[in-house]
């Protein structure tokens, strides 16, 4: 399996990090970045892109280089390392992500010129690929290291309060895995001097993330909250 080599300077600043998980829309269709864990897996079509992008400013700021080991993908958090695999012959490399794309069709990824040509993907244009999530900011997790996640933000969504504990805990576990994505919290406190238990969602990469979320969830006077 070929390592990532020959990569330019890598921008990894918060203010990148804030910017790129913004959801943003293009040919009228709205993309919203997610989080992801080592050890997540996707499959689906792969791309390449070359020398018509070369030189060109990528959307993470970094400058594209046809012959580094990187990769753009719609919503997986920039910097994000990733082993793709060509599935018809099952030659492997390692690519971080730096851009977004490939926004034909149902493509999932747009390599490099050297990481498709690495595994023979430049000849044909596309082809079917495995991926699988190594590590975040450039660097790939040693094996058998703790399961790690793109770091949370802050921003919680506030989807209920209680005064009885019970119900918070019935309505916190109704409401797991919303959008295969956000998981609910019960978080105590008091209000007026008596017991609260407030029910939170979890998992936003961002305040963006956050809002974009009410604006289309199911959660009539749900609000952003932060700890």
């Amino acid at each position: 399996m070929a390592a990532p080599d020959g990569s330019g300077p890598i921008n990894d600043s918060p203010a990148m990090h804030k910017a790129t998980m913004r959801p943003y829309t293009i040919d009228g269709v709205t993309y919203t970045p997610t989080m992801v864990s080592v050890g997540d897996t996707f499959s689906g079509i792969s791309s390449w892109y070359g020398k018509d992008f070369h030189g060109k400013k990528t959307s993470n700021g970094e400058v594209y280089n046809m012959y580094d080991m990187t990769a753009a993908h719609k919503t997986l958090p920039m910097n994000t390392m990733l082993k793709v695999t060509n599935l018809k012959n099952n030659k492997s490399i390692i690519v971080r992500v730096n851009d977004r794309g490939p926004f034909v069709g149902t493509r999932i990824i747009d390599l490099s010129y050297t990481a498709a040509t690495r595994i023979d993907l430049v000849a044909n244009g596309t082809g079917p690929v495995g991926i699988e999530v190594l590590g975040f900011a450039g660097v790939v997790a040693p094996a058998g290291a703790p399961k790690e996640s793109v770091v949370e933000t802050d921003y919680f969504i506030q989807i209920g309060a209680f005064r009885n504990k019970d119900g918070a805990t019935r309505f916190a576990q109704s409401n797991m895995n919303v959008n295969n994505r956000y998981n609910a919290v019960v978080k105590e406190g008091t209000f007026e001097n008596k017991p609260m238990y407030r029910v939170w969602l979890k998992g936003f990469g961002s305040e963006a993330e956050a809002s974009d979320f009410i604006a289309k969830g199911p959660f009539k006077g749900s609000f952003i909250v932060r700890e």
